[in-house]
């Protein structure tokens, strides 16, 4: 393995609470909306099968590679290792495409909840506004994000269990009003109120509400000891199954099903009635720190990746981190360029076209957690109990990536998603040929 990372200060709690932070956002506290639309009460299934898949390939195939090989650039590191320059090339710009496409997507989902006070400011002021926050915590270094991203996984946290504490006292008829009649599921129909199908094509957005153990991966090399990463994971994980599946659950007693909409977050739906309003607007806060918070995890990620890709020739050798300094200045720069760009997009295209964007986003996510586990088996060369699993978290992927097809709004995203992988396969093959030259090169010498 090249570029053997040097023994890090970051302890493994430390790390958990960095994999929280940059986990829970507005995939969580949005998206989990169109979950719920999509698979009712089966959503609580489809939030423990993605739990599943993102243990399996983080904490079973990430975390053991990290372990043996602390390495910059993590899973690109990893992909060229087991599969050549082609694959740690189209791995990190699959990676950083998607992270740049939901970077806008933060921006505009946390400017309109910043316009729930200010309804007469403009959206793009409160997205330049965020991206110039978030660029800050970036350029004043690692230290400034760790903190930066303990101390949100805290509020976030603690806002989720004060919704967890509410909706127990709204179920038990201590807030003001009238008591909800709990909407508990009697009937494997009401579990499952579209059938098998509303549980596949509803994965796609729980699988989403886990995306940040790249970031992880990406910050593990800093660890005291690498071997500690497996330990990080599994608090992380559990501490996200427990907390999105208890909290989703709660909400969904508290009010019918066709209550929720894509629109509004289903702890804001499900409160609704109890006229909370300080209440709503804290929620509010946390919506916007929540995506804050993924957003500056997102910029941090896609500059570091930027400054690794540019050591091992897949940028241009400018994007390269100096030694002493905390932040790639160059590589800084695309940041805020295409940044700019994710803002002016976000505004002028259609609402519906921006999603299928995001949507594409979330599924090159997935694609690179393909990558890691072939990777893993690659390298790793594991049993029969890790092909098991290497095979089980792949089905679940496929499972989750196969039911956009058959849901009228992602669907589109999916296409998109192939378009990006067609332009990046396509420059790719055009690097070939640099490749080959430099072998070549190398063999002579």
């Amino acid at each position: 393995m090249k570029r053997q990372a040097k023994k890090g200060d970051l302890k493994w709690w430390q790390l958990s609470m960095i994999g929280v932070g940059c986990t829970i956002g507005t995939g969580f506290f949005l998206g989990s909306s169109i979950a719920i639309k999509k698979s009712g009460f089966s959503v609580l299934a489809a939030f423990l099968l993605a739990a599943l898949g993102t243990f399996l390939v983080f904490q079973q195939q990430l975390a053991k590679l990290t372990a043996d090989h602390p390495v910059e650039g993590s899973f690109c590191s990893y992909a060229r290792e087991a599969f050549g320059n082609w694959a740690g090339f189209s791995n990190g710009w699959v990676y950083w495409s998607s992270e740049m496409l939901i970077i806008g997507s933060q921006l505009t989902a946390i400017s309109l909840f910043t316009r729930h006070w200010f309804n007469e400011i403009p959206l793009w002021v409160f997205a330049s506004i965020y991206a110039i926050l978030g660029l800050i915590v970036i350029f004043t270094g690692r230290s400034s994000f760790e903190k930066t991203e303990n101390i949100l996984a805290v509020l976030k946290t603690a806002a989720i269990l004060m919704f967890i504490i509410i909706a127990v006292m709204a179920l038990c008829g201590l807030l003001p009003g009238k008591t909800p009649e709990v909407q508990f599921p009697d009937r494997v129909h009401e579990l499952f109120p579209f059938g098998f199908m509303g549980l596949w094509t509803g994965l796609i957005y729980t699988f989403y509400a886990y995306g940040g153990i790249e970031v992880m991966g990406l910050m593990a090399i800093h660890l005291k000891d690498p071997k500690d990463s497996s330990k990080s994971g599994s608090l992380m994980l559990i501490t996200l199954a427990v907390v999105y599946v208890v909290s989703i659950g709660l909400a969904m007693l508290l009010v019918p099903r066709g209550t929720f909409t894509e629109q509004n977050s289903p702890f804001i739906t499900s409160l609704k009635d109890f006229h909370l309003d300080l209440i709503m607007d804290i929620f509010n806060g946390i919506f916007i720190i929540a995506g804050f918070s993924t957003l500056t995890a997102s910029l941090f990620a896609v500059t570091t990746l930027m400054g690794t890709m540019a050591k091992n020739g897949d940028a241009p050798a400018c994007f390269a981190k100096k030694e002493k300094a905390k932040v790639s200045w160059p590589a800084l720069g695309l940041t805020v360029l295409v940044l700019a760009a994710s803002i002016v997009l976000s505004l002028i295209l259609p609402k519906q076209l921006y999603e299928h964007m995001t949507t594409a986003a979330s599924l090159m996510l997935l694609y690179n957690w393909m990558f890691i586990l072939l990777s893993s088996k690659k390298l790793t060369k594991p049993k029969m109990k890790g092909n098991v699993q290497i095979v089980t978290a792949l089905v679940l992927i496929l499972f989750a990536v196969s039911g956009t097809l058959f849901e009228k709004n992602s669907r589109p995203g999916f296409f998109v998603s192939l378009l990006f992988l067609a332009v990046i396969a396509a420059v790719t093959m055009l690097m070939k040929k640099k490749w080959a030259d430099q072998e070549e090169k190398n063999g002579q010498t």
